[in-house]
């Protein structure tokens, strides 16, 4: 996963996307705000939640002191990722030393707003704690340390999440095995003893294995079909992909989503998009926002295509909060709400798309 970067205020940027919104003839503003969030109409998870799917959003520990926004994210969604509280570095900083502070935070305030979580990250190469990365592990030594970890938060967390991104990221583009200290520790089972030691961790909870650029057929997502049909053969305790949708305007649609979808579902696998935003090249353009648009009305049509597909988290909803612009020069506006909490035409599209 891509990790949630830390807020910033970009003036500029919001100012010249709130012309764009008003050239493009949405209504932006108080009244906006209150027509669009304030019980005039469904939310999107009360739209999503009519065709037996979630809405949700990532949020981050920092911004939940700021009431405006945890207001629509308690409105609007019913499901929540923590971006960053789950994830190794935060959960045991030292060995053995766990901390979850940060994620009972969030799974607090998910419960006053009657809000299910999609728990992140189990496993992932990255934001590892020093600890971990500082030394040279064997197999002997790095197996009972992941096998620890996982079972240590998971039980934690035992009744009050509703799945798990349990391996992130584990392949690269060409459908390699990506080379991260679990794998050239431990070999390629890695992948199904942290299924299995989660499941036994928690009987109910939902185990997936997500990555990104694994929306459409390719390399990358054949890797992830061959080995969830060998995981499923084996017995391994998998239930779902979940499906990033890190997209970029820039590089083209993911045009065969819903063919990718179902060729898992085949699988007696759930599919979610798990960490939607669709960032473009700066200036946001009428025309950039349109197409962004589009792509997430189509995102939002390919899910509800596939039965098994179960719902969609964009990552975070704000363009405020996004961690695009600190980690890709000169693009952003990638989410569906701007910077001033407004909607954008992006939300719009969702609406229509949910019906």
């Amino acid at each position: 996963m891509r990790t949630t970067a830390p807020a910033r205020t970009r003036l500029r940027l919001a100012g010249a996307l709130a012309t764009v919104l008003v050239a493009a003839g949405v209504v932006t503003g108080p009244a906006a705000q209150a027509g669009e969030q304030h019980g005039k109409q469904r939310t999107l998870a009360e739209l999503a939640q009519r065709h037996g799917r979630y809405f949700g959003s990532a949020t981050d520990n920092p911004e939940l002191t700021d009431t405006p926004y945890t207001k629509i994210l308690g409105d609007e969604f019913d499901m929540i990722t923590p971006g960053n509280g789950m994830k190794w570095y935060a959960t045991e900083p030292q060995q053995g030393v766990f901390d979850f502070s940060k994620g009972d935070e969030i799974v607090k305030l998910a419960r006053k707003n009657h809000q299910r979580v999609r728990a992140h990250t189990l496993v992932w190469h990255s934001q590892l704690p020093d600890w971990l990365t500082s030394r040279t592990w064997t197999a002997d030594e790095l197996r009972p340390v992941l096998k620890k970890h996982i079972q240590t938060e998971v039980r934690h967390y035992r009744g009050k999440v509703y799945a798990w991104d349990v391996v992130n990221e584990a392949f690269n583009e060409d459908g390699t095995y990506r080379e991260t200290v679990f794998y050239k520790t431990l070999g390629p089972g890695y992948i199904a003893d942290a299924l299995r030691w989660a499941h036994q961790a928690d009987p109910h909870a939902k185990l997936y294995l997500n990555d990104y650029n694994i929306e459409a057929v390719g390399p990358k997502s054949d890797a992830y079909y061959a080995l969830a049909k060998e995981l499923k053969a084996q017995g391994v305790p998998l239930h779902g992909i979940g499906l990033q949708a890190h997209l970029a305007l820039q590089y083209g649609y993911p045009t065969t989503l819903e063919d990718n979808l179902r060729r898992f579902a085949r699988l007696r696998l759930d599919t979610a998009l798990t960490e939607v935003d669709v960032r473009m090249l700066l200036p946001a353009t009428e025309e950039k926002l349109a197409q962004q648009a589009d792509w997430y009305r189509d995102m939002t049509k390919a899910c509800l295509a596939v039965r098994r597909c179960v719902g969609i988290t964009v990552w975070d909803y704000t363009d405020k909060y996004s961690w695009i612009p600190d980690f890709f020069e000169g693009q952003g506006a990638a989410l569906p709400w701007d910077e001033q909490l407004r909607p954008k035409p992006a939300y719009h599209a969702i609406r229509e798309a949910l019906g």
